[in-house]
């Protein structure tokens, strides 16, 4: 309990960052995608299969470099994604070296850390740029009162062989306190938004588990406890992120849909 709050002290710049936004909160989600593949790649490369890391690295330059050049054009993402499984699949021409698993860990490692955390930047340069703190109200929202409600009152296991700690109880905690989390930033914040807020509180849980859930079976499909050591108490970047990753798009999406 003692480090989580330490950890959680540690996370308070993040706060400084999503409120100047820009070039600041753009850096810092190149750099959760940049460390997040790092350590994604050496979840890999624990269970023998070795994906290219400079392509990975590239890809992220190549992203970011045109979002600067086309900020408001989003057919460079098509783009980028089409470079990216085109490279990918290249990387395994040689095949004396390299295995299917190669090239698939590379494309994989790339869309899931590069591309899921770049939707922080993609809502931040949106019309709707205050939105983007529902993104960090549905995550970490979610992993507070899970855990909370968890050991208050969970026993009933969700999902035992992933993340045995996890209780059902916890997970239905955890999207009340998103909703009312995000319902309370509508509210007082984005008052247009309620219902929108709503929406992304009660969906933005449910996918912020599944990220969380999803991490973890990579985690022991690659026989690894954390991706890293970079947060003490929280393991990695990925550790820390994997639910954020999975609610960036959906925020994204639900404010291009329906805001």
């Amino acid at each position: 309990m003692k480090t989580r709050i330490i950890s959680g002290c540690v996370m308070l710049p993040l706060l400084v960052v999503v409120y100047l936004g820009g070039w600041w909160l753009m850096a810092a989600a190149f750099l959760v995608g940049i460390i997040g593949l790092h350590e994604f790649c050496k979840g890999f490369e624990a269970s023998e299969t070795v994906p290219c890391k400079p392509l990975g690295y590239a890809a992220a330059v190549l992203l970011y470099g045109l979002n600067a050049l086309f900020t408001d054009d989003y057919r460079f993402v098509m783009f980028w994604v089409t470079v990216v499984v085109m490279a990918s699949m290249i990387y395994g021409f040689d095949v004396e070296k390299r295995k299917l698993e190669d090239m698939t860990a590379t494309l994989l490692g790339i869309l899931y850390t590069v591309f899921l955390s770049y939707h922080i930047v993609l809502i931040d340069q949106s019309p709707f740029r205050q939105l983007i703190w529902l993104v960090f109200l549905a995550a970490f929202g979610t992993d507070i009162m899970a855990y909370f409600t968890g050991m208050a009152i969970g026993k009933h296991k969700l999902c035992p062989h992933l993340s045995p700690k996890k209780s059902i109880e916890g997970a239905v905690g955890g999207v009340i306190g998103s909703v009312v989390f995000c319902v309370l930033f509508g509210h007082f914040f984005a008052p247009d938004f309620k219902v929108l807020c709503l929406i992304i509180g009660f969906f933005g849980s449910i996918v912020s588990q599944l990220g969380d859930l999803s991490a973890s079976a990579f985690k022991r499909q690659m026989g690894i406890k954390d991706y890293g050591n970079l947060i003490p108490g929280h393991g990695g970047i990925l550790d820390r992120f994997d639910s954020v990753l999975f609610t960036a798009p959906v925020v994204f999406y639900c404010i291009e849909f329906l805001a």
